[in-house]
């Protein structure tokens, strides 16, 4: 523990103190090659942490989105699918991620692995009625 405290209390404070940073703006443009060299790596890990950043909120908003690509270019996706037509039975999609839509392909495994749900297909049949 204590390797963990002297690097945030000691190590890090001190790098960050011995960096040619300018105190104008004008500073900036008479810093040497040595100076720009040194501010290198204290530039890359906050870009680098910065990317990462974007990323996990970029995905975290993807991944909230039920619809990702059906349709996008209307304002509701709405599809009516008569009875009539459907011979014996028919899956059909509610993960949204399907390739077949609105039939189920299977799509839903993968979200299921990647986000923990459960999600499955909607499945309508023909339902024979009792005689008596």
């Amino acid at each position: 523990m204590y390797i963990i405290s002297n690097l945030v209390k000691n190590t890090i404070p001190n790098y960050l103190s011995s960096l040619p940073i300018p105190d104008t703006f004008g500073g900036w443009f008479q810093l040497g090659v040595r100076d720009w060299i040194a501010l290198l790596p204290p530039t890359i890990a906050v870009g680098g942490i910065s990317y990462v950043s974007y990323q996990t909120i970029k995905k975290s908003r993807e991944a909230g989105q039920i619809n990702p690509s059906i349709r996008k270019d209307i304002n509701k996706v709405v599809d009516f699918i008569d009875i009539e037509d459907i011979t014996e039975k028919a899956v059909l999609c509610r993960c949204w991620r399907s390739k077949n839509w609105p039939y189920c392909d299977g799509a839903h495994g993968l979200l299921n692995k990647i986000t923990g749900d459960n999600t499955g297909p909607v499945v309508v049949r023909h339902k024979e009625k009792e005689t008596k």
